[in-house]
């Protein structure tokens, strides 16, 4: 799909969110690029645009889109959090040098080795990070 500033609203309202002016700026921000983005990202791309947009919005926003999920959380390490629009199941491989997160399709992994579950759980999905860094 491409996304525009037009059909941000119904991608907005299709998850229950109110699609406010700055809600559907950081929704076209994040999925316009089709990139992994840190909320600090997110703010530079939409105060280009709009720079009365708070950080507190940005990142309330994306917690909200978050919790919706319209968006993944993909923490690389606690100092590296990126918000992915690509809700469907995949992987990630990490560059360290650059700090370049990239999507690995899921057909593409097999886990195998899982341990025993507690009775009363189930497996809710894996993440995988892989990563990498050029030779030295």
């Amino acid at each position: 799909m491409h996304y525009t500033r037009d059909n941000m609203a119904g991608l907005l309202r299709s998850h229950d969110i109110n699609p406010t002016h700055q809600r559907i700026e950081i929704a076209h921000a994040l999925f316009s690029r089709h990139e992994h983005l840190s909320a600090d990202q997110v703010m530079a791309i939409v105060n280009t645009r709009h720079s009365e947009t708070s950080k507190a919005t940005v990142y309330n926003t994306l917690k909200l889109f978050l919790e919706k999920g319209l968006v993944r959380e993909v923490i690389v390490d606690p100092s590296k959090v990126f918000f992915d629009p690509n809700t469907t199941p995949h992987h990630h491989i990490y560059e360290i040098d650059s700090g370049k997160l990239s999507d690995i399709d899921a057909e593409h992994i097999q886990i195998s080795g899982l341990p025993p579950l507690p009775p009363d759980m189930v497996t809710e999905g894996i993440d995988l990070i892989v990563r990498v860094r050029r030779k030295a």
